[in-house]
């Protein structure tokens, strides 16, 4: 969750600059209350928890832009966050008491309301509000954590009482699902110390190792794998700068999101296929000053380096946004931190969906190889009593975009606290309970939101059987080996010494960058091939037709075989990795030379995106394989590739 007050954002960014300068200077029970959504002008539809069950078939997976369900049908994800499980505490102080809590809402380290509210009340609440799915977060600190919560967390579920943290949210998760819901389990926090500034939560690996995030990403895989209405992992809450550092999108250094990412989640796939891996934008770099770099890329660095995982059809992309911060301001109000940069909510309609298409939503493109959902996974605004009417302006325009472009969301935050007074603790909640349960609901009345929520809630959507579609994924071997062939990680090393890649099992390669050692894969008319008898060559020995290059060194694959690899050393040709077609494959075939420019079919996939910046690029057509590569050591060409002998596939 983004931080929402001015204040804390700017004592937040103040102690980054802070940091900096040192730096710098070279210092160191109750029946479930009935629905009334149903009565309410463009209201939700409400289903009962049978009927959600009744209308979508777990697991979920991706085609194109979509998610559908088992049956491959649309799974549109209505979402909300129910917080409360990464920890409401703010990092001093005492973590039971009030004051040193967000929004002054003691968690307990589980899910809100539970010492409030009965789950089955809590439930029937949250179908009023029309949804399908919940974003659980969680603290990796609850999977470690051995203490049992206090009488007083689950004061309105005294079957809980005795649990600890992890056993509660087993226990969300159960009555959830059981009532049809989607969950997906979000990594929101490191520790239990409420999110998002200089709060040591900031990477994936702050306060502990990469190895110790993937091993518990890989503990809560396994831990709900048999329950199929636990559909996704959403690795990793706004990732953002700390003190000291930024992430970066594919460095492959310690902080490389771009790396860890893909990393975990082809770990996660191995553990249980059945998941969807879903990966959020970098959310903050750089120190906010008008002198200074910084700024919210999100989902920008994907338009040319994308994900590719050993399942094509499981990435789902996130992006987060809240009008008071923009693309690159850091919310704050005043003060350091507080810069010139627009915020979203400056924008004019037509301007802020453009934003928020270069951040996010281009990625729902078909076609290319960067084509996923994107799930907006957090936005939200103050609901009744708040008088911020440029918030509330943008709340109406940023739904209408989500409608109009038919997005998967998420609202924060859905569960708060009333107060003795019948003051609302936290009146972005949509849902609050005070302490004898009593609920104060956005269907209920007086809450402003209500009408845009129900907007975008109801909104024409594409729904029934989605069409399979084909997919275009990068290869990215500048510097490390891309393996994402669940076939070849299991085999010993194919080209030692060598930086290598291999396409999913489900693809081949089609296309390769001059220079940087990217390559394309696709599953467009894929032939069936067979998961042994694979070939790596690195000699012209397979070279039987007639010399289609003459002059230069060729990498050609033995007939009835196809390219679905290949390695470099530095940026050279070292290998090409080879498997045998089920079928027979056609011998004749043709050059496609990318030596003085780009040579990519008109029509192809992923020929409107780029893939390999700054480098001329070779594409076979999309009913066509790479049967071969030709490169030189003439002229100072240093053995990058030049040309591809394309092949017909029938």
């Amino acid at each position: 969750m983004t931080v929402r007050t001015a204040l804390r954002a700017g004592a937040l960014v103040r102690a980054a600059l802070l940091a900096a300068a040192l730096v710098l200077a070279g210092l160191t029970g109750a029946s479930p209350t009935p629905a009334r959504a149903a009565s309410l002008p463009n209201a939700p539809q409400v289903l009962t928890g049978a009927q959600l069950s009744a209308s979508w078939t777990g697991p979920l997976s991706t085609r194109g832009r979509y998610i559908v369900d088992a049956n491959g049908n649309r799974f549109k994800l209505k979402a909300g966050n129910w917080d409360g499980a990464q920890g409401h505490y703010l990092g001093s102080g005492d973590a039971t008491t009030p004051a040193d809590n967000e929004h002054g809402e003691v968690s307990y380290n589980i899910p809100l309301g539970l010492d409030r509210t009965p789950l089955p009340q809590i439930l029937a609440d949250l179908h009023t509000l029309g949804l399908d799915a919940i974003r659980l977060p969680f603290a990796d600190a609850l999977i470690h954590d051995t203490s049992t919560v206090p009488d007083a967390a689950v004061a309105a579920n005294p079957q809980l009482k005795g649990d600890t943290p992890l056993q509660v949210y087993d226990a969300v998760v159960s009555a959830l699902t059981g009532d049809g819901f989607a969950v997906i389990l979000n990594n929101h926090t490191t520790s239990y110390r409420w999110c998002c500034g200089l709060d040591g939560n900031e990477r994936w690996n702050s306060g502990q190792t990469t190895a110790q995030w993937e091993s518990d990403w890989l503990f809560m895989v396994n831990r709900y794998k048999a329950n199929k209405r636990v559909v996704g992992a959403d690795l990793r809450n706004e990732v953002r700068r700390d003190t000291w550092d930024d992430p970066n999108w594919g460095w492959y250094d310690d902080h490389d999101e771009y790396a860890a990412f893909e990393d975990a989640g082809n770990k996660i796939l191995a553990a249980d296929p059945d998941m969807l891996v879903i990966m959020e934008g970098i959310n903050w770099y750089g120190i906010p000053t008008d002198i200074t770099s910084h700024g919210r890329p999100m989902l920008t660095p994907v338009a040319n380096l994308s994900n590719t995982l050993i399942n094509s059809g499981k990435l789902v992309y996130s992006a987060h946004f809240y009008a008071y911060t923009g693309p690159a301001n850091s919310g704050a109000g005043s003060g350091l931190g507080a810069t010139s940069d627009p915020r979203y909510e400056d924008f004019t309609p037509a301007q802020l969906a453009q934003v928020v298409n270069q951040e996010a939503l281009f990625v729902t493109q078909s076609g290319q190889h960067f084509t996923a959902p994107v799930w907006v996974s957090e936005f939200g605004a103050a609901g009744i009593g708040s008088t911020d009417t440029k918030e509330q302006a943008w709340f109406d325009n940023f739904t209408n975009i989500l409608a109009a472009n038919d997005t998967d969301f998420a609202i924060w935050p859905l569960i708060g606290y009333t107060d003795s007074s019948g003051n609302l603790q936290d009146n972005w909640a949509l849902l609050s309970y005070d302490a004898n349960g009593n609920r104060t609901g956005l269907e209920d009345g007086g809450d402003w939101r209500v009408t845009d929520w129900n907007k975008l809630v109801s909104a024409p959507s594409l729904t029934g059987q989605v069409a399979p579609v084909n997919h275009w994924n990068m290869l990215d071997l500048d510097h490390a080996d891309y393996d994402v062939s669940a076939t070849m990680s299991a085999q010993p090393d194919w080209s030692s010494g060598n930086r290598k890649g291999n396409c999913p099992d489900s693809e081949r390669l089609v296309a390769l960058g001059r220079s940087d050692s990217r390559g394309l894969c696709t599953d467009a008319n894929q032939p069936s091939k067979s998961a042994a008898g694979w070939t790596t060559v690195t000699d012209e020995r397979y070279v039987t037709e007639g010399d289609w290059a003459s002059g230069y060194s060729k990498l050609q694959c033995p007939d009835n075989t196809f390219a679905v690899g290949y390695s470099v050393h530095s940026n050279a040709m070292a290998a090409l990795l080879c498997a045998p077609s089920a079928t027979p494959l056609p011998t004749t075939g043709h050059d496609v030379w990318f030596d003085h420019g780009d040579n990519r079919p008109s029509s192809g996939g992923s020929t409107a995106s780029d893939w390999a910046p700054g480098y001329y690029k070779g594409q076979c057509a999309d009913n066509e394989y790479v049967a071969g590569v030709a490169y030189t050591w003439n002229w100072n060409d240093g053995g990058v590739p030049d040309a591809l002998l394309c092949r017909p596939l029938g």
